[in-house]
């Protein structure tokens, strides 16, 4: 990974990419710095991902409650200012939420 310099971050100003779950609607704003991917991620209402992800995050809810759901069918409920950790390919999950949820969500290849 490079070296970063100090900045700020002004999410009001960072365009939002509009994703589509099996149900639902995931809203992104994306930061890459080298290795590095940032995003503040937004779930409609009643979303739930479109795919198992492979990927390693670390995902702190800033807003509002999900499931984050295992391949296996475990289910882990995370709410406002819990947080979670994966590294790549460890565990096939997902997100679901009922009445929608925002999220700071960190990965790149140090969770590799």
């Amino acid at each position: 990974m490079s070296n970063i310099p100090f900045q700020t971050i002004n999410w009001d100003s960072i365009e939002k990419t509009e994703h589509i779950g099996t149900t639902g609607i995931a809203h992104w704003q994306t930061i890459q710095l080298g290795g590095l991917r940032i995003r503040k991620v937004t779930y409609s209402k009643g979303y739930m991902a479109d795919h198992w992800c492979q990927k390693g995050h670390i995902v702190h809810c800033l807003e509002g409650d999900f499931i984050s759901e295992l391949e296996s069918g475990d289910q882990v409920q995370l709410a406002k200012g819990m947080t979670y950790v994966v590294s790549d390919d460890v565990s096939s999950h997902r997100s679901i939420t009922a009445n929608g949820v925002e999220l700071l969500i960190i990965d790149g290849d140090f969770l590799k």
